[in-house]
Parts: C-alpha cells; sequence; structure tokens
C-alpha cells in the first residue's frame, strides 16, 4: 500500500452543504477503488494564484489515503469531471 496526498480545490460560489457533499463524493471514489482514507485537512477559503473560471478564490481541502497503484488514476478519471471542483492533484508521498 502507497500513502496519497490528493490536493482538491472546490468552488467559493456553492453552498457548505454542497461543499461538504462534493467532499464525500470524492472520498467515497477513494473507498470505492480499494483506498482507504486517513485524514482530510481542511484549509478554508483561500485565494487562487490566478482567475479559474471567473473565480478568484477557493476552498482547500487535502485528503490522505493509502491504496494500491491503480487508485489514484481511477480517482483522478472521476474527478475530473465533477462539477464545482476546480483543480486537483493526486500525489505519492514518501515512505
Amino acid at each position: 500500500m502507497n500513502k496519497y496526498e490528493l490536493a482538491v480545490v472546490v468552488s467559493a460560489k456553492i453552498e457548505d452543504d454542497a461543499r461538504a457533499e462534493v467532499i464525500e463524493k470524492v472520498k467515497g471514489l477513494v473507498t470505492r477503488f480499494g483506498g482507504n482514507v486517513t485524514d482530510v485537512d481542511e484549509w478554508g477559503k483561500k485565494r487562487l494564484a490566478y482567475e479559474i473560471q471567473k473565480m478568484k478564490e477557493g476552498f482547500y481541502y487535502f485528503i490522505h489515503f493509502e491504496s494500491d497503484s491503480t487508485c489514484p488514476a481511477e480517482v483522478e478519471e472521476r474527478i475530473r469531471i465533477m462539477d464545482n471542483v476546480l483543480r486537483f492533484l493526486v500525489v505519492r508521498q514518501e515512505a
């Protein structure tokens, strides 16, 4: 099992419960493809480095999980088409 960190930037224009629902869907994707979510860090609303879809701010979340090497690609493939997710990145953490 490898350790990964998934950074997700969610639109600041949606309500709190809709934002929580997006993060729950992402966590569900990780578990669906054999991953185990160990931690979720919510950094809150931050200013973006550049405008994305005419938005200057987004909510940052960092999801730490353990899985085999096929899970991150499957999760990225599905996050790519999710509404309200502005940016995402999966990084493998060193042991």
